[in-house]
C-alpha cells in the first residue's frame, strides 16, 4: 500500500499520547506541584504574547453579569458554585480597581428568569463588595433560570449612554446551561455589536452555542473552567485592559480631569460638611467632617479618589491612578527563564535572600552596564 511505502502509520497504529504524563507527583504524593506549573507557564505565555504601544481602553465601564439561578447550587466547585464565585470575585473587584483605578465597575445579577442592577457603575470597591456580599450570598438567594437576554439588554441600555472614548465591556459568569428569554437574543448580540460592547463569558458546566456566538460576534472571549484555580485564572485575565478593536476605534481627544488635594481645615471656624459620596448614604461614613477632596471646578467635597463629581462631571484622579492605568501601555519585557547550577550568581535581586540551585527568572537591563538580575520565585 501507498501509506506503508511512505513510512507512515494509521491513526489506530500511533501510540496513545499519554496527557496524563504531564502530571507528577510531590514528594507528598500530591498533584498541587504539576497543577500550579501548568497555571504558571500559561501565565508565562500570556505574558509573552502581551506588546506594547497597542491601543487599549483603559477608561473602562464593566458591567459583571452574576448567574443566580439553581444552577449556582451544584458542587462540582467547592463547597458550591455561588460560594466559589463570591470568593473569586472579592478578589478580583480589589485587583480590578488596583490595576484600572480610572475604571468604574457595575452589578448585574440575573434570576428567576428576570435581571436586576443591583450596583450602578461607580469607581468605588468596597460599595460592589458589600453589594455582593448582601444579594449574592445565600442559597434562598439561587432560584430559577438566569436570563441572558434580561442582562444584556440592562447592561446595553447603560453602557450605549457612555461616551466613545471609554471602553464599554460586559463579564457574565453563567453557571446554567439554559436561559430564558422574552425574545431573540440574536438581535441583542447584534446591538451589542453595533454600539462596541465587548462580551466575555466564563461559563461554570459546559460550553453552550449561543454564548460562543456571543463572544465570537462582541470580540470577547468565552471559557469554561476546569476547577477552582482555573476559574480564578480566568477571572483575572480580565483585569488587564483590552485592546481597542476597529469597530469602536476613534479619533484620539483630550479628556478634562481634576487633580484635587486633600484638605483637611482645621480649627474653630472650620464648617463640618458631607462629602457628595455619601450624602444620600445611612453608613458611618457619611459623617459631617472638615477635610476631603475638593472639586478643582465646583469645590464639592469627596472622602476618595478617584471619582466623577456629582454636581460638574468632571472627572477627579491622582497622579498615581494615571501612572498605575499608564503601565498596561508598556509592560514589561517577559524574564527569561535560566537554570541556575551553583549559588554564586548573588542575592536575588527582589528578596535579597540567597540563590537557590534550581529554575530562576532574570531580567536583561539595557543600559550601559548591560547588568543581570537574578529573581528568585518563592
Amino acid at each position: 500500500m501507498d501509506m506503508e511505502e511512505d513510512g507512515k502509520e494509521y491513526r489506530w497504529e500511533t501510540g496513545y499520547e499519554k496527557t496524563w504524563e504531564a502530571l507528577q507527583e510531590d514528594e507528598d504524593g500530591l498533584l498541587e506541584t504539576s497543577v500550579a506549573d501548568i497555571i504558571l507557564r500559561a501565565k508565562r505565555k500570556r505574558q509573552a504574547e502581551r506588546k506594547g504601544h497597542t491601543r487599549l481602553g483603559m477608561m473602562r465601564h464593566l458591567y459583571v453579569v452574576l448567574d443566580a439561578s439553581e444552577a449556582m447550587l451544584d458542587q462540582d466547585l467547592k463547597p458550591t458554585r455561588q460560594l466559589c464565585t463570591i470568593k473569586l470575585l472579592e478578589g478580583f473587584i480589589e485587583e480590578f480597581f488596583d490595576q484600572n483605578p480610572i475604571s468604574q465597575m457595575g452589578i448585574i445579577i440575573t434570576r428567576n428568569k428576570r435581571a436586576d442592577k443591583v450596583s450602578e457603575l461607580a469607581g468605588n470597591p468596597r460599595k460592589h463588595l458589600s453589594t455582593v456580599k448582601s444579594q449574592f450570598n445565600l442559597p434562598s438567594q439561587c432560584i430559577g433560570e438566569p436570563s441572558l437576554q434580561n442582562a444584556l439588554e440592562l447592561a446595553l441600555s447603560s453602557l450605549k449612554m457612555l461616551p466613545t472614548h471609554a471602553s464599554r465591556e460586559v463579564l457574565v459568569i453563567l453557571g446554567s446551561l439554559t436561559t430564558c428569554d422574552p425574545g431573540d437574543i440574536n438581535q441583542t448580540i447584534v446591538s451589542l455589536k453595533n454600539c462596541g460592547i465587548r462580551v466575555s463569558v466564563i461559563g461554570l458546566a459546559a460550553e453552550v452555542r449561543i454564548c460562543n456566538a456571543l463572544c465570537k460576534e462582541t470580540g470577547g472571549v468565552y471559557n469554561v473552567v476546569l476547577d477552582d484555580r482555573h476559574f480564578r485564572d480566568l477571572l483575572f485575565q480580565q483585569v488587564e485592559p483590552p485592546p481597542a478593536t476597529a469597530a469602536n476605534s476613534q479619533e484620539a481627544s483630550l479628556i478634562k480631569m481634576g487633580f484635587p488635594h486633600h484638605d483637611v481645615i482645621d480649627g474653630r471656624g472650620s464648617s463640618l460638611t458631607m462629602c457628595m459620596c455619601h450624602v444620600d448614604s445611612d453608613a458611618e461614613e457619611s459623617k459631617l467632617k472638615s477635610g476631603g477632596y475638593f472639586c478643582p471646578q465646583c469645590r464639592s467635597k469627596y472622602c476618595e479618589l478617584p471619582v466623577e463629581c456629582r454636581v460638574c462631571g468632571l472627572t477627579l484622579v491622582s497622579a498615581p491612578h494615571l501612572a498605575r492605568s499608564y503601565h498596561h501601555l508598556f509592560p514589561v519585557q517577559a524574564f527569561v527563564q535560566k537554570d541556575i547550577t551553583s549559588t554564586d550568581e548573588g542575592p536575588c535581586f527582589s528578596c535579597q535572600k540567597k540563590i537557590t540551585i534550581g529554575d530562576k527568572y532574570m531580567c536583561l537591563l539595557k543600559d550601559e552596564l548591560e547588568q543581570i538580575l537574578i529573581l528568585q520565585w518563592f
